[in-house]
């Protein structure tokens, strides 16, 4: 299987897990939200609307026009300590780190 198409599923699964789990949101934050450059948006958004309103798109976006993938990517330590005393936290650290894992393969 391919980078992209991989990538793809995880992004199916961690969008399932989420919902599964009660983390997705039916309402997106305000504009302003997702115009944070702190990383993660830590400074506007959850970790869990972070993954919902920007990663997934984001990736997803690439994935569709065929862009590359980023290089070097690894998320699970945030999610880890953002999601700590969350609902479902095992269930999305599970995600993030296999799309940890998907790019650090060359």
């Amino acid at each position: 299987m391919d980078k992209s198409r991989h990538c793809q599923l995880l992004l199916e699964k961690l969008t399932e897990v989420m919902q599964a789990n009660a983390l997705w949101e039916a309402t997106p934050p305000p504009p302003s939200a997702l115009q944070s450059t702190q990383p993660f948006a830590i400074d506007c958004l959850s970790c869990e609307q972070w993954l919902q309103w920007v990663l997934i798109p984001r990736l997803s976006y690439l994935i569709q026009v065929a862009q590359p993938l980023p290089q070097a990517f690894e998320i699970s330590p945030y999610v880890e300590e953002a999601m700590k005393y969350a609902k479902g936290q095992q269930a999305v650290l599970t995600v993030t780190r296999e799309l940890d894992q998907l790019f650090k393969i060359n």
